[in-house]
């Protein structure tokens, strides 16, 4: 090895050992000037010696060339949101119900960590080396950020050398968010160049991780705490607490507040210490999130459709301001539904400005009895939603009047109707403006049939000029109706009839979700897709089969078969199939053994990780669930494999092991 390489190994190893020690153990061994002098020798060398030049370098955190846009990434295990427990009830329920579903007698441990008030991430490696990173976007599918992810500090680009295996692939998630002394020297940087300040932490995190110039990036002041693992090849872990404290060790920050719970007492306590601490931190953290610590009790629990069964978020009390009700006014959705919305004097709530909340029904306001001119007291739900918690009666002084939803729709003036049994009001109206624009936006929302460039205001003057009176009139539009528009120039429109274009070939998952079925987004598209293969197929399912689907429910079915049973939902479908909607094919795989059948896996396997498994059964044409059902065809089970063995011999599945597993597949 040249004196070259070896002086240029030897400074990217003094300068991660400097990142450890001032990142992860707040233990700083040399001086900001020595850090900076060996950095900049490093970047030297690199220059002048680009053979050596190395994805991993510390070098790398600079940032690179803009990008155009961001890819996505499909997450190879879902970043499962949370359920929230609002209360000590609630959170009691939760350990109560984790008891009832685990075997009598077991014992059970909680990790409790702060649930900190920034922006999720998934970090993948590869052998050690930092390969790519991504929002948690929907949970399924993210956006690939890896560019703006390697500036920041405390994330390694290789995984520090310990004791500790290092796993072929590792799935890391965390929380990256910005400090308030960041934040204060951040938007002191912002107003003394004349540019806007960010309105809180979390804003300011989020619109730093989606730069397209991750040169931007590594100027903000982000750091991340990591607290959750994804895919782990090569290692395992019987405990979460486990899996922290091996964190450190390869060089991922903790938050240092992690406690061992072992009674939903030692929870409640643990939240409250917590939410008296939370205005003396140095970060935003807007609850506790408590985790079974036991790996294989997790596995047995499993998860619901969107959150682990195994964990939950305690959710500190909300902030509250005082503001007054201006106006109520009804806001008509795509649905038709109609939502009284309260208009209000502009309120600085958790570091938000607050100027609207939702009323949700008549039948709230009623029992709330608020009124417009109303002084209120208004909260955050869960630091996120803003809703009017009371009126303050004492204040009233006669002027405030009783709100009722008016009989006619605000935006077409048909007749408003309420469904007997419903909370909501809606409009009769199934061509109304409102409906049809909120159907329109959901459409081609990014996650639906992403068609860039077509907002909102596109949208408002496509309806109101009646050039658009369905969804599938998007796919007829022309150059000169878009020219004609105001301020929509002529390279606009050539720009928006491309990406309208590029739109008609998608997959049929994106497609059902775009139709706005009531209740079927992105994962039950996904899971509509993989069971019925075809868009025909699932439009002629009737609600038995509709409710044989493993995750799908009688209410989600008859959602499914009612869309499809009205006459102007299928013409819609007709005509956007004939306008050029086409679906991205997904291989077929061959018919085995294993096809269309349900499989649920537990335990330890030998000579074979759970996600190879996993595959293997997906890529011979099974369905691998986490959940023991009456649907489910075959247990395989490895050794320690906790309640699901008793559930699946009791309704009757059969139970096969790694070898059989195998055997089924020469078969």
């Amino acid at each position: 090895m040249s004196d070259i390489r070896k002086k240029i190994d030897q400074l990217r190893k003094q300068i991660r050992r400097a990142n450890i020690d001032y990142y992860i153990k707040d233990d700083p061994k040399i001086s900001d000037a020595q850090y900076d002098q060996m950095m900049r020798e490093l970047q030297q060398l690199e220059e002048e010696h680009p053979k050596y030049q190395s994805p991993d370098s510390p070098t790398r955190r600079v940032g690179v060339e803009p990008l155009d846009k961001f890819e996505l990434v499909d997450h190879a295990i879902p970043l499962l949101s949370l359920d929230n427990a609002m209360n000590n009830g609630e959170l009691r329920e939760f350990v109560a119900r984790i008891y009832r579903n685990l075997p009598e007698g077991s014992g059970v441990e909680f990790i409790a960590e702060p649930k900190i008030d920034g922006l999720a991430v998934e970090l993948v490696y590869e052998k050690g080396i930092f390969i790519q990173g991504s929002t948690r976007g929907n949970g399924i599918i993210g956006e690939d950020i890896t560019q703006n992810l390697r500036t920041i500090n405390s994330i390694p680009l290789k995984l520090r050398d310990t004791d500790q295996i290092i796993p072929d692939i590792l799935d890391v998630r965390g929380e990256v968010f910005i400090d308030k002394q960041g934040f204060a020297k951040l938007n002191e940087y912002q107003l003394n160049h004349d540019k806007q300040p960010f309105a809180n932490p979390r804003n300011a995190a989020a619109g730093s991780l989606r730069q397209l110039n991750s040169k931007i990036t590594a100027k903000r002041p982000l750091k991340i705490f990591c607290y959750s693992l994804g895919r782990c090849d090569g290692k395992n872990f019987a405990t979460h607490q486990e899996f922290i404290e091996t964190l450190p060790e390869w060089g991922f920050p903790t938050n240092p507040l992690i406690k061992k719970c072992q009674n939903a007492d030692e929870m409640i306590a643990f939240q409250q210490e917590l939410e008296e601490k939370r205005e003396s931190l140095d970060y935003d953290i807007d609850g506790v999130v408590f985790k079974v610590n036991s790996i294989a009790q997790q596995q047995a629990l499993g998860v619901k459709s969107r959150s682990p069964r195994w964990a939950i978020a305690g959710k500190f009390k909300a902030r509250q301001e005082v503001t007054q009700i201006e106006d109520i006014q009804a806001s008509v959705g795509r649905t038709g539904a109609i939502t009284p919305v309260a208009i209000l004097t502009p309120v600085n709530v958790g570091g938000v400005t607050v100027t609207h909340a939702t009323l949700h029904n008549q039948d709230e306001i009623d029992r709330k009895d608020i009124r417009e001119k109303d002084w209120v007291v208004i909260q955050r739900a869960g630091d996120v939603i803003p809703q009017v918690v009371k009126p303050i009666k004492e204040r009233r002084t006669g002027e405030e009047k009783k709100y009722h939803i008016p009989e006619e729709c605000p935006v077409c003036g048909s007749h408003v109707v309420r469904i007997e049994g419903e909370a909501k009001h809606k409009c009769a109206n199934i061509n109304c403006n409102a409906r049809l624009k909120g159907s329109i936006k959901h459409f081609v929302s990014k996650n639906a049939m992403d068609i860039d460039g077509f907002g909102e205001r596109l949208t408002d003057i496509l309806v109101e000029k009646e050039i658009i009176q369905n969804v599938a009139d998007i796919y007829t539009l022309t150059k000169e109706e878009l020219i004609s528009l105001d301020r929509q120039g002529e390279k606009s429109a050539e720009n928006l009839l491309s990406a309208i274009e590029a739109s008609k070939e998608t997959t049929l998952a994106q497609f059902l979700h775009a139709l706005g079925i009531a209740n079927v987004g992105q994962y039950l598209g996904k899971l509509l897709e993989e069971e019925f293969k075809s868009l025909e197929n699932i439009m002629n399912a009737d609600i038995e089969r509709l409710n044989a689907v493993e995750q799908i429910g009688p209410i989600v079915a008859e959602s499914i078969f009612n869309f499809f049973d009205q006459e102007e939902n299928v013409e819609t479908v007709k005509r956007l199939l004939k306008y050029g909607i086409k679906f991205k094919q997904t291989a077929d795989p061959e018919a085995t053994a294993l096809s269309k059948k349900s499989f649920v896996i537990t335990g330890t396997l030998p000579d074979m990780n759970r996600s190879e498994a996993k595959a293997l059964i997906e890529k011979n044409g099974g369905k691998v669930s986490s959940a023991i059902s009456g649907k489910t065809n075959y247990l395989v089970c490895g050794e320690n494999p906790g309640s699901k063995l008793a559930k699946a011999k009791k309704l009757g599945v059969e139970v096969i092991d790694k070898d059989q597993l195998l055997s089924l597949l020469e078969s």
